[in-house]
């Protein structure tokens, strides 16, 4: 640390980690590295699928694929820097690879929030007006749609990482938690976080209240728009292609609820950290097997990538 102005200057963080046993150490190494691995081989899968079967090239599963590149990354953030801190017995990540990592990991986690959002509107367009879906989802606004979630994502996390370089940081650089994360972050500076605290409010009120506002006006046309169908069959086809997006939507924004609503109390930093756990490792993982499972095409153009890598391997 440099002194300057009677404040310190850190270099670098310490990252308590989900435990400070040591003995507990190699099974948490053991668990984070198999839900990292389910996590890239099933996104991986998924987007593979969509993107090698012709059947697949719809507007539903071209943003599938980029919401499964985007769990992806978002797990990519924070499980492979907490396995090499146990791993080489470290616990320290440097300033800039802490801005580095707040940065991508609020870039994923906006993006997340906006894909849901625009998948939501693709299902609203399929089914309250399916004479119209091919011209309003043409490829055009698909790629509009993306480009402007990723446009988005970028200003979320830009305007929180610009606003951090602004603090200074005293002496204590101890972050009770396994990665960078914002709210932990803000809690260590000695400097004014007035601004910090109004963007977070902003973003976090169009991420958290906005964004899922809409979602729900969003299936509530579609509910209306289902319950008028004449057939129990039609009903249900209607509704199966919402299922997955349902539940990916609930999992996301329930263990989001436990980080930014639940009150704080004396071990609210191991609660932040299980439900960090939750939306930032183990949703990226669920991920690709609730939209596999339960959705046959995704099945069958699965097993045809994985009948032709078979085929080709020697």
């Amino acid at each position: 640390m440099e002194t300057g102005n009677h404040t310190f200057s850190v270099s670098e963080f310490l990252l308590l980690g989900l435990s400070e046993q040591q003995e507990q150490q190699p099974l948490l190494f053991g668990i984070f590295l198999s839900m990292y691995l389910v996590t890239v081989v099933g996104n991986l899968v998924i987007s593979l699928a969509i993107g090698s079967d012709p059947h697949l090239h719809t507007p539903m599963y071209f943003f599938l694929a980029n919401f499964s590149l985007t769990d992806l990354g978002l797990s990519s953030t924070t499980v492979p820097r907490m396995l090499v801190n146990i791993q080489a017995h470290t616990q320290t990540i440097p300033y800039a690879g802490c801005l580095s990592q707040i940065y991508f990991f609020l870039w994923f986690i906006g993006l997340d929030v906006f894909l849901l959002a625009v998948m939501a509107y693709d299902r609203l367009v399929a089914i309250c007006h399916p004479l119209h879906y091919t011209l309003v989802m043409s490829p055009r606004c698909c790629v509009l749609l993306v480009v402007m979630s990723l446009l988005l994502a970028h200003s979320y996390s830009l305007t929180h990482t610009v606003l951090l370089v602004q603090l200074s940081f005293c002496a204590d650089n101890t972050i009770p938690h396994f990665f960078c994360e914002l709210l932990p972050l803000l809690k260590l500076s000695c400097s004014d976080t007035y601004a910090n605290q109004c963007v977070l409010t902003y973003w976090g009120g169009a991420l958290t209240i906005l964004i899922p506002l809409l979602i729900v006006l969003s299936y509530v046309r579609i509910v209306a728009t289902i319950v008028r169908v004449p057939s129990a069959s039609g009903k249900w086809k209607a509704f199966s292609t919402c299922s997955s997006h349902l539940s990916a939507i609930c999992l996301f924004y329930a263990s989001a609820v436990g980080v930014y609503f639940v009150p704080s109390s004396a071990d609210s930093a191991s609660k932040d950290r299980i439900a960090a756990v939750m939306y930032a490792v183990v949703t990226p993982m669920l991920n690709p097997f609730i939209y596999s499972l339960r959705n046959k095409d995704m099945k069958d153009a699965v097993g045809r990538l994985l009948s032709r890598r078979a085929l080709q391997s020697p």
